[in-house]
Order: C-alpha cells, then sequence, then structure tokens
C-alpha cells in the first residue's frame, strides 16, 4: 500500500496551483470592470472577510468533525441503518457543489465576453474539462487499485487460506486474518477515495476564498458570510464520512482535517494580499478560475455518484430492504435540496 506520506502531498496540490499561477491571475485587466461605488468601504469589508474566516472554519470543522467523531457510536455506525441514510444526505450536498455550485460558475467565466470569442465561446471548454477530470480520477482510483491487487498476488499465500474462508465458525483467529485480508481492498479504496475527495473541495475552497478575499464590497460579503458557513459545513460533513472509512491514524485524521478548515482561510487571505492588483476580468484570471472550477465539479460530481451513491445504493444490505431504500433516496434529496436552495441564497 502506498504510504499517506506520499499521498498526502497531492492536498497541496491547489495551494502550490493557485501561488504558481498568480503571474496569470495578476496579469493586466483587458477588459473594463464595473465601477466601484462610494459604497466600497475597505474597513468594513476587511471586519466581514475576518468574521467569515472565523465562521466558516468553526463551520467546517464542525462538519468535518461530526461523522468522525460519531463513527464508533452506536446509532451511526456502518452496521447501523441510519449510516447510510446519513451518508446518502451528504453524497447528495456534494453531487449539488458539482452540478448547482461549481459547474454553472465555470460555464459562466469561460463563455465571459472578456476572455474574447475564440475558442472559449465555440467550444464547451467548462464541460470538457469536467469531463477529462472525471475520467482521470477514475483512472487514478483503478491505478492504484490495481497496483495493491498486483502486489497482493505476489505475496505467498498461505496454504490454508481457502480453509480458512470455508472454516470461519471453526478457527475464530484465522477468521479474523481472513475478514482482514478480504477488507483490505476495500479500505485501500476509501483511503482514496478521502484523498481525491478532499483535493476537490480544496480546489473549490480555496478558489471561493480568494474571490471573497479580493471582495471590497460589504453588501457583497455579508450575506455570503451564512451561506458559506452552511456550504462547507455539509460538505465536510460528505468528506468526513468517507474519512472515518479510511481508517486513518489520529494524526492523518487531524492533518486532512486542518487542511479542509484551513484552505478556505488561507483563500481569503490570499485574495486581501492581493486584492489591490487582481484583475478578476482579466483574460488570465476567469481561464485559470474556470478551468480549475470546471477540474473541481468534474471531481467531486464522479465521487459522489460513483464511490459515494452506487457503491451504496447497490450494496447487499440496501437492495434487501425497502425501507432503507426509501429512506435513503429521502436522504439523497435533502441533501441535493439543501444545497440548491444555498445556491438560491447566494443569488438573492
Amino acid at each position: 500500500m502506498i504510504k499517506f506520506s506520499t499521498r498526502s502531498k497531492l492536498l497541496a496540490i491547489p495551494i502550490i496551483a493557485i501561488l504558481l499561477l498568480q503571474n496569470l491571475i495578476l496579469s493586466e485587466c483587458e477588459c473594463d470592470d464595473q465601477v466601484q461605488g462610494s459604497d466600497h468601504k475597505v474597513s468594513e469589508a476587511l471586519k466581514y472577510k475576518l468574521i467569515a474566516m472565523a465562521s466558516v472554519s468553526v463551520a467546517s470543522l464542525i462538519g468535518v468533525c461530526l461523522p468522525i467523531l460519531v463513527k464508533k457510536n452506536s446509532y451511526l455506525n456502518q452496521e447501523n441503518d441510519l449510516y447510510f441514510p446519513v451518508k446518502a444526505f451528504a453524497a447528495g450536498v456534494i453531487l449539488a457543489t458539482g452540478f448547482v455550485h461549481i459547474l454553472p460558475e465555470a460555464f459562466e467565466t469561460l463563455t465571459n465576453p472578456c476572455i474574447g470569442e475564440r475558442p472559449w465561446r465555440m467550444f464547451p471548454f467548462s464541460g470538457f474539462v469536467a469531463m477529462v477530470a472525471a475520467i482521470g480520477t477514475l483512472i487514478i482510483e483503478v491505478l492504484a487499485m490495481g497496483y495493491y491487487k498486483r502486489s497482493e498476488m505476489r505475496k505467498a499465500r498461505p496454504l490454508n487460506f481457502d480453509e480458512e474462508i470455508t472454516h470461519v465458525s471453526d478457527h475464530v483467529h484465522n477468521s479474523a486474518l481472513v475478514s482482514e485480508r478480504l477488507d483490505s481492498p476495500n479500505l485501500l479504496r476509501h483511503t482514496i477515495v478521502s484523498q481525491i475527495l478532499e483535493l476537490g473541495i480544496l480546489l473549490h475552497s480555496i478558489i471561493l476564498g480568494v474571490s471573497l478575499g479580493v471582495s471590497g464590497n460589504p453588501n457583497t460579503i455579508k450575506p455570503l458570510v451564512v451561506v458559506l458557513s452552511f456550504h462547507q459545513c455539509f460538505e465536510g460533513m460528505g468528506l468526513g464520512g468517507c474519512i472515518s472509512q479510511g481508517q486513518f491514524k489520529y494524526h492523518k485524521i487531524v492533518i486532512m482535517v486542518l487542511f479542509f478548515c484551513l484552505i478556505f482561510p488561507i483563500g481569503i487571505v490570499i485574495g486581501i494580499g492581493i486584492s489591490n492588483i487582481y484583475h478578476g476580468s482579466s483574460p488570465k484570471a476567469l481561464i485559470v478560475e474556470g478551468i480549475l472550477l470546471s477540474a473541481s465539479g468534474g471531481i467531486l460530481i464522479y465521487m459522489a455518484l460513483v464511490d459515494l451513491l452506487a457503491t451504496d445504493f447497490m450494496s447487499t444490505k440496501i437492495l434487501r430492504s425497502f425501507k432503507l431504500q426509501l429512506g435513503a433516496s429521502f436522504a439523497l434529496l435533502m441533501g441535493l435540496i439543501c444545497m440548491s436552495i444555498l445556491a438560491l441564497w447566494e443569488e438573492s
């Protein structure tokens, strides 16, 4: 199995990418920005940005830690029926985030008149990048799982391995060994899923943070504080559920939680730092933002549909229980509705 220390470096990719692309984002504006009104109060806007940093961080911490802390609770562990509706709700949140929040913004960004007609408005680049990101996620999962399978096949298999499976009830120690061997591919899969899911969320979160940080209008920032807090809390629930299934050690969980909770404030700090020279409507800035949003949307949609929903909804436990199917479906719809309402709230 690939060590966590190697895979965890992937979590720094969104931050490194943003910092390396600053020369693009800070380029000269080639499209006139809207004239800023007299109500642009920098000091008041800064106050709300600091409030947003604190509020979003706390909401993110609550959301991501809740599934982790209640994992061993008798009502919300993986053996309990309530676990599946809770996870379905979180998956619905992630799915709606990709479809309702990220992709529409990506399409709008890459079809902005400021970047010109050719080639951006002649081809659906947002959908193309999202598709490539989704397929890329699939390939990463296949390569990682294939590497693990080949490594396991190279290992010498005990002569009594088949007997361990056949006579589970007769050999308690051996049955535990067999169970561990059979569960290890699923454990690796949960580990990979949680890492890639966090990558997609980090890309989206840092872009939101930078956008909020460069804004100088308090009337724009104030309503977003509450909306983004709920947004990050719900996203954290989905991520926390995947992290809990990965069965990481405590220090690894802390690293992943800190990345998720701090990435949005880091984006705000970056936005504040470049607010005087940032031109949000410059062609290069719009292209970079649109591509990153499209990739993030594609990753989240793939993870929600394939790794979260399809896996659980097609599991034997749900297929055998019509009541559980209804409960999980209702929870999924509630997650979709909640994030859709937040999208309406953002536009109001």
